[in-house]
């Protein structure tokens, strides 16, 4: 029998590039009378209407122009495809800034390719016969068809490029797809094959070889096998085994098991129970590959032997597909398992070791780093000593006062002033060392068990944020009057000696305020002084001769200013020491919260963003994966 095609190549003679040719059909396929190919539609009108005048209800094959269109594109389904693969596109969207093109490359492809197939015909199946060289698979494709449409013989390759053989119309734009030539598209040939009703929406295409010498020939095996919808392998008994084969295609391709067919060709070779040992060994093989088999029921790829050459094991071979082409489930099922291979490539970029993310902990530890760098503590004690001071000049007696002024008469060119204003250069480099280590160590703290280009993104954002922090905490420390800030670039860094307090810093007074009881105090001080001074006086008066002599009542007098003098200062001391304690602790408070709030807004909160990011994607990973039919 010849082939039927449902096209003719434009130039009126329907070559079939070997497929269909007078030499394999015999006489019964030669030419009509007027010397053109009877393989058009005109040769299948003209066979219908001689039988027709003889009687005879001569089976007929479906013509283009009256047979129903059988185009019908995907319908949106409560399946798990669309929702895996609106998930991959967003996961793709989300991770473009993040992942180089070359790693979201493969997961491009499926989404264009799922978009592609999804806008054609779901009522056809595309079916790939491959194999290797001499397998036999030409044979099969023509047994299969029923019709010797793809070339056979012993001149290797044979097939040069994919013949399709579709047994409804309507695939056409799938072959386009395929970049089957129109001069290679058949129909089978009027017979059982071709009204087989399970094989209706079946699109067949016959590879070239997979190992075949030439080049180009392998490039249009992996184009086409990367489109189809299932495989069916062809191997022989001295190939099943190649290397090439399984290390290139089979293992690659396991997780597509449940559209994989793996025939076992040419078993009329084998002589007894050979062929059963040879398929024994050819699923110990696919096992090996990681392919898992449909047996007893299971989903898996479907393993058999047959003789294309004699037919024996061909009809059990239709039926499977038939069977499977009825089910109109292989192209979501190719999808899908395009879908887990492409997330099992992206796998190592979006599933992190352990839980990354920002504790508690580390952020309380990177908030002290920033507090001891711009000098909380020091600020602290530096506004603690200056509540002592001001509780001093105001309680204390009148010659300390003045021996302290004595002291501090110099302050505006004092070389101890000017000691404490300058910052030595291994300070200020102590002060920016800090900063950049608490930076990297909280970086590294949230990039802990985060995929490569996720930790990178972390740490850039980071160090990015931190770009100006020790600047800008040096300028919080000369605000709060830190001891020995500078705003000279370098950060800041605690000197040894205290200096008032500067600027308010949240809404905190310049000086420290005075307790209610001060006043009270000051007047007791005052009254001892004058004690003093009043009994000091008496005594003079005595010894000039001025007053009567009487050194009792005068010396008493004034012994109780110079007691009671150091004694209120000393009664002030301690009562101002919680005082001043808790006004070092809020300013060391305050200090430590602007410190925390400049890092959390430079460093934290961006490390928080990708840390957010990474969980958006995924969980759309998440979502990828969840509905596996792989497993993988």
């Amino acid at each position: 029998m010849t082939a039927v095609t449902d096209q003719d190549n434009g130039n009126g003679n329907g070559d079939s590039n070997g497929g269909g040719s007078g030499k394999a059909a015999g006489d019964t396929s030669g030419r009509s009378r007027d010397g053109r190919w009877d393989d058009g539609l005109i040769a299948r009108r003209a066979a219908a209407a001689e039988a027709d005048e003889a009687g005879e209800a001569a089976p007929r094959a479906p013509a283009e122009d009256d047979a129903e269109p059988q185009v019908e594109a995907y319908v949106p389904s409560g399946g798990p495809l669309p929702p895996r693969l609106d998930a991959l596109r967003e996961l793709v969207g989300l991770s473009r800034a993040r992942l180089d093109r070359d790693t979201l490359a493969e997961a491009g492809r499926v989404l264009d390719e799922a978009a592609a197939r999804q806008r054609l015909s779901s009522r056809h199946t595309v079916i790939a016969v491959a194999g290797a060289t001499g397998s036999g698979k030409s044979t099969l494709f023509n047994a299969l068809a029923g019709a010797p449409i793809s070339d056979t013989g012993l001149r290797r390759p044979t097939t040069s490029q994919p013949i399709a053989c579709s047994w409804t119309d309507g695939a056409a734009g799938l072959l386009d797809r395929l970049a089957v030539p129109g001069r290679l598209r058949r129909r089978p040939h009027p017979g059982p094959a071709a009204f087989d009703e399970a094989l209706q929406g079946l699109v067949l295409v016959d590879l070239p070889d997979h190992d075949s010498a030439a080049t180009e020939h392998r490039d249009q095996v992996d184009r086409v096998l990367a489109l189809v919808d299932a495989v069916i392998w062809v191997v022989d008994p001295e190939k099943y085994a190649d290397a090439a084969l399984h290390e290139r295609y089979l293992r690659p391709l396991a997780g597509h098991a449940e559209v994989t067919f793996v025939v076992l060709n040419q078993t009329d070779r084998l002589p007894g129970e050979a062929a059963d040992l040879v398929l024994d060994d050819l699923r110990r093989l696919l096992d090996e590959d990681g392919i898992a088999l449909g047996e007893h029921g299971e989903p898996g790829a479907t393993v058999m032997s047959l003789s294309a050459l004699t037919g024996d094991g061909v009809p059990e071979l239709r039926e499977m597909v038939g069977r499977f082409v009825q089910d109109r489930t292989a192209a979501t099922r190719r999808l899908s398992a395009d879908i887990d291979a492409a997330a099992a490539r992206l796998r190592p970029v979006y599933v992190a070791e352990g839980r990354p993310g920002l504790g508690e902990r580390a952020r309380e530890e990177f908030t002290d780093r920033l507090a001891e760098a711009v000098g909380a503590a020091a600020a602290g004690q530096a506004a603690e000593r200056e509540w002592r001071r001001n509780a001093g000049r105001a309680c204390g007696t009148p010659w300390l006062r003045l021996w302290r002024w004595y002291e501090n008469r110099g302050l505006p060119g004092s070389l101890d002033r000017m000691g404490q204003a300058l910052t030595p250069p291994e300070e200020e480099l102590t002060a920016r060392q800090r900063v950049e280590q608490a930076v990297r160590i909280v970086a590294d703290d949230a990039a802990d068990g985060l995929p490569g280009p996720w930790a990178q993104a972390v740490r850039e954002a980071a160090f990015n944020g931190a770009k100006g922090l020790p600047e800008a905490l040096d300028e919080l420390a000369v605000k709060a009057g830190a001891p020995g800030a500078s705003k000279r670039g370098g950060g800041t860094e605690a000197g040894q000696a205290a200096t008032p307090l500067g600027a308010p810093l949240g809404g905190r007074p310049a000086k420290p305020p005075r307790p209610k009881w001060w006043p009270a105090a000051v007047l007791a001080q005052v009254s001892m002084t004058l004690l003093q001074i009043f009994g000091g006086l008496w005594l003079v008066g005595q010894i000039i001769g001025v007053l009567e002599p009487g050194l009792v009542t005068p010396a008493l007098i004034m012994l109780a200013g110079v007691v009671g003098g150091p004694l209120v200062e000393w009664s002030c001391a301690a009562a101002i020491r919680g005082p001043a304690r808790r006004y070092g602790q809020d300013a060391e408070r305050r200090l430590r919260e602007a410190a925390a709030g400049c890092g959390r807004a430079r460093v934290l909160d961006p490390v928080a963003a990708e840390l957010v990011r990474y969980r958006e994607v995924r969980e759309r990973y998440v979502t990828v994966t969840e509905f596996s039919t792989t497993g993988r």
